[in-house]
């Protein structure tokens, strides 16, 4: 690489530095300290294109740096699987109303109303709408470190 070649490279790896947080940084902003209490749902968001409607409950910083987030998901018929994911959190999912898949670790089950759904921390999920005619409703709940 010559000279030239190089001062062409500058911006772009100025603007890479940028991007990224400084060292010792944290990644996001610090979570507030949550305190027993109520927590009330927040208002509805409007529908999404996936057919994904979330509404936040809570979302803080438990004592001994555990992070707590709560909210209510809808989905309309026939919406499809969730990206696959793994957190460092643990999640649980507390079906409300009609049928929904849970796929952990490649194994897909239904879950109905009362049913709770649980990927312990770093197990590979996903969830969708099990009725192409029906909406489905559940609690999300995650507990575990910072993210």
């Amino acid at each position: 690489m010559n000279r030239r070649e190089f001062s062409a490279l500058l911006p772009l790896l100025a603007a890479v530095g940028a991007l990224a947080p400084a060292e010792g940084a944290p990644a996001h902003a610090p979570l507030e300290k949550l305190a027993s209490g109520l927590y009330a749902e927040g208002p509805a968001p409007q529908p999404s294109a996936t057919g994904r409607i979330s509404r936040h409950i809570v979302l803080g910083m438990l004592p001994d740096d555990i992070r707590l987030e709560a909210h209510e998901t809808t989905l309309e018929p026939g919406a499809g699987w969730e990206p696959i994911r793994t957190h460092k959190h643990t999640e649980m999912w507390l079906v409300m109303d009609g049928h929904v898949h849970l796929m952990t670790e490649g194994a897909t089950r239904v879950m109905t109303r009362g049913d709770m759904g649980i990927a312990v921390a770093g197990t590979r999920h996903s969830v969708a709408n099990a009725s192409k005619t029906e909406t489905c409703s559940y609690y999300v709940v995650c507990v575990g470190p910072p993210e």
